[in-house]
C-alpha cells in the first residue's frame, strides 16, 4: 500500500519546483500552510458528508483526497511518509488506550 504513498510522495516533492500555472500542488506550496490546511479541512467535511450519504464509493473518493491533501501539507512540511509508517509501526499492537498514555503531553 505505501508503494503508491511513495510515488506520491516524490511526484509532490517534484511539483516543489514547477511553476504555480503548470501545477495545483505547486500553487499550494506557493499559498501555504493555511490554504493546505484550508484544503485538507474541506476534504475532511467531504469525507463526513460522503460517509452521512452512506455511499461507499462516494467515501473511497473523499478519502483518497483527504489522503492526497494530507500528503501535499507532509510534503511541504519535509516529513516523510516512512516516518508516519514508522510511527503507525511503533503503535501496532498497542491498545488505545495504551498508546494515549504513554505519550508525553
Amino acid at each position: 500500500m505505501d508503494d503508491i504513498l511513495i510515488k506520491l510522495e516524490q511526484v509532490l516533492e517534484q511539483r516543489k519546483s514547477a511553476k504555480t500555472d503548470e501545477s495545483y500542488v505547486s500553487t499550494l506550496y506557493n499559498k501555504g500552510t493555511d490554504e493546505i490546511l484550508k484544503k485538507i479541512a474541506e476534504e475532511s467535511a467531504e469525507v463526513i458528508m460522503a460517509t452521512k450519504d452512506g455511499a461507499n464509493d462516494k467515501i473511497i473518493h473523499e478519502v483518497a483526497d483527504l489522503w492526497f491533501h494530507t500528503l501535499v501539507l507532509l510534503c511541504f512540511k519535509e516529513i516523510k511518509v516512512d516516518q508516519i509508517t514508522n510511527e503507525l509501526s511503533r503503535r501496532f499492537g498497542l491498545s488505545g488506550f495504551q498508546e494515549k498514555a504513554n505519550r508525553n503531553n
